[in-house]
């Protein structure tokens, strides 16, 4: 919205700097920061009144969590969500269609979550929404997304799977592109709901995350970038590292207060709509490969309960002590912190190798 402000730059030489990506990402992040630090103390008593007993906790799970983390409130992903979308609608260009397709997955994936929330909450369970239910409504805004990106890419990418490293190769994959779009924005939604059990360990990797594909992002959307690095030129891409920025700039200050131990959780209103957000971002810029690198926690995560799940029903023992693996972590005595860190650097490390597939020839 304020990008505007640079039409008047005759008038005020200062608007200039708003024609800048770069000065306005700073900008959202900050946005986002203060945001988060401002509306999330009484946004946690809100919900803290209104929920009394909290999030419940599985009576299945690790017995310290019946202690530990009993009565915290969730749907504390809605001061991400807000902070994200207030940032992003008063520092990106408005008219740019990947910016919408994002930040409408997002929604929509947090409005499932909500859902699944609510359920809970007001249930006083952990079983919330029916999985088919969830899985149909992701698959639905997955499907949008993927038809609105599709037609939104330049005429020679509609339709291709780039490759890193291999940056010449495209494979066409012609009307099964838009199933595999879906595939990696439902598959990342639910990749990072399974992360989220433990406080703090989602939401920095998918800072993480975030913000290593809004550098790609930014690399893409520049033609003299892409000409230097090989890669696949996508015009209008750019303005996605505003949305990655103001991501992070919510995030750090959702973390503040989700710190251990932690006031708030975001549930799945937040671990869905961040997730859907990679995975947006990801089939947008046509890195999907490259998120699966980045985002590899998340990956791991969602492996450990499939073949905790799958091997289960085939032999009737488990691989993991409990899935998914940072329970396992748990179980084998780590501390909650430690286990928390400790994926933090393996999430860093990821993003700096799928940074790396950009200069690799």
């Amino acid at each position: 919205m304020l990008y505007w402000l640079a039409e008047f730059s005759e008038a005020f030489i200062g608007f200039n700097l708003f024609r800048y990506i770069t000065v306005r990402a700073g900008a959202a992040f900050f946005t986002a920061l203060i945001f988060g630090f401002v509306f999330g103390p009484p946004l946690i008593n809100f919900l803290r009144r209104r929920q009394g007993k909290g999030q419940p906790i599985r009576e299945d799970g690790p017995e310290s969590h019946l202690l530990t983390k009993k009565g915290t409130p969730t749907m504390g992903g809605l001061l991400i969500l807000s902070a994200l979308s207030v940032s992003t609608l008063l520092w990106a260009r408005l008219d740019n269609p990947y910016v919408w397709i994002t930040l409408l997955v997002t929604w929509g994936f947090g409005l499932i979550g909500f859902a699944d929330d609510y359920a809970k909450v007001t249930k006083s369970n952990t079983k919330g929404v029916s999985g088919k239910i969830r899985m149909g409504a992701g698959l639905v805004i997955a499907a949008l997304a993927a038809v609105a990106a599709a037609w939104a890419h330049p005429a020679e990418l509609t339709g291709q799977l780039a490759m890193p490293v291999f940056k010449a190769a495209l494979i066409d994959m012609g009307l099964f592109y838009v199933p595999f779009a879906m595939i990696v924005i439902v598959g990342a939604a639910n990749a990072v709901n399974l992360t989220d059990g433990l406080d703090g360990l989602a939401i920095m990797p998918v800072m993480i995350a975030a913000s290593t594909l809004g550098v790609i992002a930014y690399a893409v959307g520049r033609v003299d970038f892409t000409a230097y690095l090989d890669v696949h030129y996508v015009p209008g891409t750019g303005e996605l590292l505003i949305f990655t920025a103001a991501l992070a700039g919510g995030g750090l200050g959702f973390l503040w207060y989700n710190a251990p131990p932690a006031a708030v959780f975001m549930g799945d209103t937040g671990s869905l709509a961040l997730g859907g957000a990679l995975g947006a971002i990801a089939v947008c810029i046509k890195h999907e490969i490259v998120l699966a690198i980045v985002g590899g926690l998340f990956v791991v995560e969602a492996l450990s309960v499939i073949i905790q799940v799958a091997y289960f029903k085939r032999t009737g023992r488990r691989v993991f002590l409990m899935a998914p693996i940072h329970h396992h972590f748990e179980k084998r005595g780590w501390a909650e912190p430690q286990i928390v860190i400790r994926f933090w650097i393996i999430s860093l490390v990821l993003a700096l190798i799928g940074l790396a597939t950009l200069k690799i020839r």
